[in-house]
């Protein structure tokens, strides 16, 4: 004879609250991590340079902590009005108070994701605004409306106004090191599959670098508004091979190079000068 104790006849069995929220929250975590899906990007670009990368999965990091958490924490609100809401218009819930296993644990776990979300922070932006040695050393300076990109020690130099893109290039594989200035007023540098953005600020030179990954070429814009032209001041760049970049490097170093170069720099001093959009010559050297 079964001798199990059983509810009074008519009673109803109550199933607890706390183990259907858990179930619902096992559920499609447990789902996610049998799948062997790849962490979304969260709508972030995944970069073409390493430490653009660096902060991609960084910000993947940040997003998914606060998932966790944001989630957590809808869970436990919805479990508390659900499971103790008041059954009747007299009846006031069972109090409870001073449950310290608990309030150490909500107060000390927050600090800890916080610590660690700081310590990952310092780590990524270390890298960012590290120094290696440069394999090459580009010039970049911004002006109404337009970008002029030099490589110091060579005859390169990039440049265009206005209604012009102008696109320069790096080799992949290499610590390409820039220096970031502006003529007149505040631009914006942002190369969005780099992610990466940086003020190009009169009288003041940021400088960074980059290591990029893979060849290609990709788009950049002014971020800043800086005037009249704002919305049209972009740039390209172009991620080639070693080979490939000396051999453009190369190009400049001619006669003819040299001379295309002087008339984009006097075309650019005169549009600086009469604060009137040109459209100067742009050697772009040869691809």
């Amino acid at each position: 004879m079964d001798s199990t104790p059983q509810p009074p006849k008519g009673a109803k069995v109550r199933t607890s609250s706390f183990r259907r929220v858990r179930g619902l929250i096992a559920l499609p975590v447990a789902a996610l991590i049998l799948s062997g899906c790849t962490v979304p990007s969260f709508g972030a670009y995944e970069s073409d340079t390493t430490t653009g990368r660096s902060t991609y999965h960084l910000w993947q990091g940040f997003t998914i902590a606060a998932i966790i958490v944001g989630g957590l924490t809808l869970g436990l609100i919805l479990w508390a009005v659900f499971r103790y809401r008041r059954k009747s218009a007299d009846a006031i819930p069972k109090q409870t108070q001073y449950h310290l296993p608990l309030e150490w644990f909500y107060t000390i776990v927050p600090i800890l994701i916080v610590f660690g979300l700081f310590a990952a922070t310092v780590v990524v932006e270390n890298k960012v605004t590290a120094e290696p040695k440069a394999d090459v050393t580009i010039d970049v300076n911004a002006v109404q409306w337009g970008w002029t990109f030099q490589y110091p020690g060579t005859h390169a130099l990039i440049t265009g106004q206005t209604t012009q893109a102008p696109m320069f290039e790096m080799p992949a594989g290499a610590n390409v090191h820039f220096e970031l200035t502006a003529t007149d007023v505040v631009h914006g540098f942002y190369l969005r599959n780099f992610n990466f953005s940086r003020l190009a600020i009169p009288g003041i030179t940021n400088q960074w670098t980059f290591h990029a990954i893979n060849t290609g070429e990709y788009f950049g814009q002014c971020t800043e508004l800086c005037g009249l032209y704002h919305s049209i001041m972009y740039f390209r760049v172009k991620v080639v091979t070693m080979a490939q970049y000396k051999a453009w490097i190369a190009s400049f170093n001619t006669p003819e190079g040299a001379r295309a170069a002087e008339a984009a720099a006097l075309a650019t001093k005169q549009q600086l000068d009469s604060i009137i959009p040109t459209h100067p010559t742009t050697n772009h050297g040869v691809n």
